[in-house]
């Protein structure tokens, strides 16, 4: 089960420096790839806006 990104991010980027298997594309609202992300959880750990959840 990967993560998904919500509408609630501000696109701040502390969660790509945070991904270790680089699952996480900039834009104005960040996508996470569900094929690469590992299920770790420590985007959703580190998000700010609390707008990263298990999918």
């Amino acid at each position: 089960m990967a993560y998904k990104i919500s509408d609630e991010c501000i696109a701040c980027g502390t969660c790509i420096d945070e991904c270790p298997v680089g699952a996480i594309s900039e834009g104005d609202i960040y996508v996470i790839d569900a094929e690469t992300c590992t299920d770790c959880g420590t985007c959703a750990d580190i998000c700010p806006t609390e707008a990263i959840h298990p999918e």
